[in-house]
């Protein structure tokens, strides 16, 4: 059993909220619980137990209060009836008794009354301290105060949406600035009146120190212009600036006091090198402070280095060295006045001295594609280059990048790969794919191969041949996937725009009725790389080798990915070789004709009309 609470409740029938002789009155008294039916209540009036009669009535379920709550009556109350009642609770075979306050009927019974102390309506605390709301209660007996945040979707620090205080004062800890608000007591109506609650309310103000924007701002200005630097007071308490201060490179700026605003400027009347620099502007209010800084220079944005070569352009193993294409263009050209030149610094890593080389700017569109070839590297040395631009304000921010040396890709004379050669021309197996391609042959193929499906040799039926492979059988699932990524292809044009036309050439066999997805896709190489889907074949295509020539014109450098998607069963083994990629068009395939002419005529025979002339020329000298 637990929380054992009473009830005063004046009579009903006259509404009244006073207790006066001659109108009627009924105490209740509830305690939780379990088992709540078997609870017995008794009443007692100056420590002797109750008996009922014709104008005293007990009841233990009254249907205007919660189950099981006890109701003392007392009909047309007397002189007699004023005195000190009290009841109490128990359980069956429980020795444990919870009894009442004691409930004094006089006349000096009076109903509550609450109010918000003089000075106390509006309570001002800084963030971090701690609050103490007060509401007074009058009357006799006295109630409990409840309290509750008069949003009704607020609750307190403890997550709970109500507290109940004795006293009338709720103190929070540690307040915090979603803390402020109006904050609501009222009388309880147990353990005092049941009648309509008394309310008040305190308004809690917490005030803390201002949050301010940008943070940071990097602005980039030519030479010459005006520029108004505005920190701006996003929320504090109080909400208007007291103070802001202006500081360039650490030293006071003079700027005329501020009238209560929500934010503070600053005017630069002309950029120039003098006045490039970081300020900072601090806001500050009653309680705190917080910085606004901005970086203002004419310094040119860095440079973007494209996917340019990823391989040497030309390599001469007899000298030791090689040659390499470096191509950027300019981030944000227009924001500053144009570059006038390009510094490039070459440096092997971890080794002393350095190369410079200056690249004069000619065009300052945004995306105009820039190259140095860079030549005389060393063989198998790696190299960093930093690139920095030049503007009237001086030097910009820079860019860095490595350049590797890679083996060139051994290719047949002819330019197609056969996968002989297990280095595979250089086509490497994506790693984030399900499954890898298997290079394969008649002669080292397994045993254990599925029938009725993949090719039984490579492209040209020679069982030492080779050819790219996906098996289809466990533990392969439906829906895996593998790609095979050939090299990086350089596109070297000076401007992205220009296309240059390459021709894709490859085998492909298919066969099984359980085939998947065969796609070719295109992968661009720019500054965020993007697969273009090229060509695609799904299901049984035949038990044989077939030819597919794509053509592609791509803007920046490429690789070309082979990708097989699984089917829905082991008869689904796919298999492609001869793969050939090569700069220009795809020759047209010659179409047979779909029937032989008859050379029925003179006209369709070139030597018919000779031979008649002969004829007509011997018969005419001997008739003569």
């Amino acid at each position: 059993m637990r929380n054992l609470t009473y009830q005063i409740t004046p009579d009903v029938i006259k509404e009244s909220e006073t207790i006066q002789l001659g109108q009627d009155l009924k105490l209740s008294c509830h305690v939780d619980a379990v088992p709540q039916d078997k609870v017995q209540y008794t009443w007692y009036k100056n420590q002797k137990v109750i008996k009922t009669s014709d104008r005293i009535v007990i009841t233990k379920n009254d249907l205007e209060l919660p189950p099981v709550t006890s109701s003392l009556e007392i009909i047309d109350l007397r002189f007699s009836d004023y005195g000190t009642y009290l009841c109490d609770a128990s359980l069956p075979n429980l020795p444990l008794t919870l009894n009442s306050s004691e409930i004094n009927i006089s006349a000096e019974t009076v109903p509550p009354s609450i109010s918000v102390p003089r000075g106390q309506l509006v309570i001002t605390v800084r963030e971090g301290s701690t609050a103490e709301l007060q509401c007074e209660v009058r009357g006799k007996p006295l109630p409990p105060v409840l309290w509750t945040r008069m949003d009704k979707e607020a609750t307190f620090p403890n997550g709970e949406k109500l507290i109940e205080t004795p006293d009338g004062k709720l103190r929070l800890e540690n307040v915090t600035r979603e803390m402020s608000g109006g904050y609501k007591c009222q009388t309880a109506r147990y353990n005092g009146f049941n009648i309509r609650s008394r309310e008040a309310a305190v308004q809690l103000n917490v005030q803390f120190a201002p949050v301010v924007e940008p943070k940071f701002q990097d602005l980039r200005l030519p030479m010459k212009r005006s520029v108004t630097l505005r920190c701006n007071m996003l929320k504090g308490s109080p909400v208007k600036v007291a103070t802001a201060v202006w500081r360039f490179e650490r030293s006071l700026l003079s700027v005329p006091p501020i009238e209560q605003q929500e934010f503070s400027e600053y005017k630069i009347n002309s950029t120039r090198r003098e006045t490039s620099g970081t300020y900072e502007c601090t806001i500050s209010n009653d309680v705190g402070s917080d910085s606004c800084v901005f970086q203002v220079t004419g310094r040119a944005y860095n440079p973007e280095f494209y996917y340019d070569t990823p391989n040497p352009i030309e390599s001469f193993k007899q000298f030791k060295n090689y040659s390499y294409l470096i191509q950027w263009t300019q981030k944000e050209p227009g924001a500053v006045d144009p570059v006038l030149h390009y510094k490039l610094e070459l440096k092997p890593p971890n080794m002393k001295g350095m190369n410079s080389f200056v690249v004069i700017s000619r065009d300052s569109r945004k995306g105009f594609l820039y190259e140095l070839r860079l030549t005389d590297l060393k063989i198998p040395q790696h190299y960093e280059v930093k690139i920095t631009p030049h503007t009237v304000s001086g030097p910009g921010d820079s860019a860095s990048r490595s350049i590797r040396y890679k083996e060139p890709v051994n290719y047949q004379s002819d330019g197609t790969c056969r996968f002989e050669d297990d280095k595979l021309c250089g086509f490497v197996q994506d790693k984030y794919d399900t499954f890898d391609w298997i290079r394969q042959s008649k002669v080292n193929q397994s045993l254990r191969r599925t029938a009725n499906t993949g090719p039984v040799m490579d492209r040209s039926g020679k069982p030492e041949g080779f050819y790219m492979f996906i098996e289809a059988s466990r533990p392969r699932r439906f829906g895996d996937k593998a790609r095979l990524i050939s090299p990086l292809y350089n596109i070297t044009s000076r401007l992205p725009s220009l296309k240059t036309t390459y021709c894709v050439s490859f085998y492909y066999h298919m066969y099984g009725r359980h085939i998947g997805n065969l796609t070719v896709l295109l992968r661009l190489k720019n500054i965020v790389s993007q697969d273009i889907p090229l060509w695609s074949k799904k299901g049984d295509q035949g038990n044989k080798w077939q030819l597919e020539n794509l053509q592609v014109n791509p803007t920046a450098p490429f690789q070309i990915v082979f990708e097989c998607v699984i089917g829905k069963g082991v008869e689904g083994d796919m298999a492609i070789d001869d793969v050939t990629i090569r700069k220009g068009e795809c020759l047209k395939r010659q179409i047979p004709p779909t029937k032989v002419a008859a050379p029925s005529s003179a006209a369709r025979h070139p030597l018919s009309g000779f031979r008649l002339w002969l004829v007509s020329f011997l018969l005419f000298v001997l008739l003569r």
